[in-house]
């Protein structure tokens, strides 16, 4: 039962949601307009005007807010604590029997409602926005869709290597399908030397493999070269568009399931996934630094927030946040250049700052 909400939980959680949502509600208004300035300078390019641009802007907000929201989240609980305490509320409530952990709990509660919308936007509306406004985007600033998307591909799987010139993503009657065009393939044997090479009309990727049609395919044998030229052809190859997409979209921009999807396409085809594993687990510990972060914030309002100003507050709030965001960056470098696990350097700085946390926490209370 003591786990049940109380009024003062649910009185804590209200001020906590308030002042976030605020914070968060500025720290977007200025990413946004910061944004805007940067399309700007790309209006006039082909079809590319300010209406494009505004929309473009509009479709980006879901992937925006969830980047921010860690950063809206500490500087706002301590914002609204910070608050409390000076008000003397924080005081009544202890007085009333209420202890430092519940408190803690009923912030860390308040918070977990908005990380969870926020986890369910970065792998739904967050991406997706994204994508389409960089489809968008790319379309109106080139006159030829297919030329703007895909252009320049190069894709490996196993002996083959692909390469196209242009394509895009089909749907009809609620099918979705990739099409690439002007594509080159070039196979190679076990010890490097070069099979055949291919030039396909259009190749689409369909469930179970792809579909490869006009095709003329250059032999080559050690002592002769003969050419076939087929008009329709099955490759039963594992290369799909979510391991294509990721070698042209940048890696924050997937969801976590094609970030694991083109990790083991890179680790198979023995290319670099480091960049790929980054952000994958970077997603994975989104919720759980989210909340850290705030907790380990939490100290400071019984006793530096009490009698200071908002803008003291704030200067606090922003040190805090940025402090975790530099040293989780750090570690998340080294794990790239010394190539060890990913995880672990997303859990020691959330394990530093809880350890800093639980020091201070138990400081105060004595």
């Amino acid at each position: 039962m003591r786990l049940m909400p109380k009024i003062h939980d649910l009185y804590v959680g209200k001020v906590v949601l308030g002042t976030v949502l605020l914070t968060w509600a500025v720290l977007l208004g200025l990413d946004v307009m910061l944004g805007f300035v940067t399309e700007f300078s790309d209006v006039g390019e082909g079809n590319y005007g300010l209406l494009q641009a505004v929309t473009v802007m509009a479709l980006s907000v879901p992937r925006r807010a969830y980047t921010l929201f860690p950063h809206a989240a500490v500087i706002g609980s301590l914002m609204a604590l910070g608050q409390l305490a000076a008000s003397s509320e924080l005081t009544a409530l202890r007085a009333l029997g209420l202890s430092r952990r519940r408190l803690s709990l009923s912030v860390a509660a308040a918070l977990a409602l908005l990380t969870g919308l926020m986890v369910i936007n970065g792998e739904t509306l967050g991406p997706a926005g994204q994508r389409r406004a960089d489809s968008l985007k790319a379309s109106a600033k080139s006159k030829n869709m297919i030329v703007a998307q895909y252009s320049g591909l190069w894709a490996r799987e196993g002996n083959v290597i692909l390469n196209a010139n242009g394509g895009q993503e089909r749907e009809k009657d609620g099918d979705r399908w990739l099409e690439l065009r002007d594509v080159f393939l070039y196979e190679f044997s076990d010890d490097g030397r070069l099979k055949s090479t291919a030039t396909v009309g259009q190749a689409e990727h369909r469930p179970g493999g792809w579909l490869l049609r006009n095709v003329t395919r250059i032999h080559f044998t050690d002592r002769s070269v003969h050419e076939t030229h087929v008009g329709e052809e099955r490759w039963n190859s594992k290369l799909d568009a979510v391991a294509l997409t990721a070698g042209l979209e940048k890696p924050r921009y997937l969801t976590a399931g094609q970030l694991h999807d083109a990790t083991n396409y890179r680790l198979r085809n023995n290319l670099d996934a480091s960049e790929l594993q980054e952000h994958y687990w970077g997603r994975w510990f989104y919720p759980i630094n989210a909340l850290a972060l705030c907790l380990a914030a939490i100290p400071f309002a019984f006793g530096t927030l009490r009698s200071g100003s908002m803008g003291k507050r704030l200067f606090i709030g922003i040190i805090f946040a940025l402090s975790f965001w530099l040293l989780q960056t750090q570690f998340v470098r080294l794990a790239g250049v010394f190539k060890f696990d990913y995880r672990v350097a997303y859990l020691l700085p959330t394990l530093i700052m809880l350890g800093v946390s639980a020091a201070l926490f138990k400081r105060r209370s004595g």
